[in-house]
C-alpha cells in the first residue's frame, strides 16, 4: 500500500469518528430552532454523560411554548437523576393554565416522583 492510501484511510476514520462525536445535525436543529448553542457545549454534554438529544429537545419544545429553561439547569436535573420531560412538560402545562409554577418547584415535584402534568390536573379539578 502507498502512503497517500493509508493517509486518506486515516483521515476518512477520523472524519468518522468526529461526525459521531460531535452532534452537527442537533446542533443545526437547536440553531433554526433559536435555541442558541454551540457544538462544544453538545460536545461537553456528550462527556458529561447528558444526553445532548434529550436537552435540545426540551429547550425547543419549551421555547416554542413560551417557557423559558436554562440549559445548565436542565443538565444538572438530569444528572441528580431527574425526568427533563416531565419537569418541562409540567412548566408548559403550567404556563397555559395561567398557573404559577417556578422550575424549583417543578424540580421538587419530579424529585418526589410526581407526574407533574397529572398532578396539575388533579389541582385544576
Amino acid at each position: 500500500m502507498n502512503n497517500d492510501f493509508i493517509l486518506l484511510i486515516a483521515a476518512t476514520v477520523i472524519i468518522l469518528l468526529i461526525i459521531y462525536m460531535v452532534p452537527v445535525g442537533l446542533w443545526f436543529q437547536a440553531t433554526t430552532s433559536g435555541i442558541r448553542i454551540t457544538i462544544i457545549e453538545l460536545l461537553f454534554m456528550k462527556w458529561r454523560k447528558v444526553p445532548p438529544k434529550l436537552i435540545v429537545n426540551n429547550l425547543i419544545k419549551s421555547a416554542k411554548a413560551g417557557v423559558i429553561v436554562d440549559r445548565n439547569d436542565l443538565q444538572a436535573h438530569h444528572l441528580a437523576g431527574g425526568n427533563v420531560d416531565n419537569v418541562v412538560d409540567g412548566l408548559i402545562y403550567a404556563k397555559a393554565r395561567g398557573i404559577e409554577l417556578p422550575f424549583k418547584k417543578a424540580v421538587q415535584l419530579d424529585l418526589g416522583k410526581i407526574q407533574i402534568v397529572e398532578a396539575l390536573q388533579a389541582k385544576v379539578k
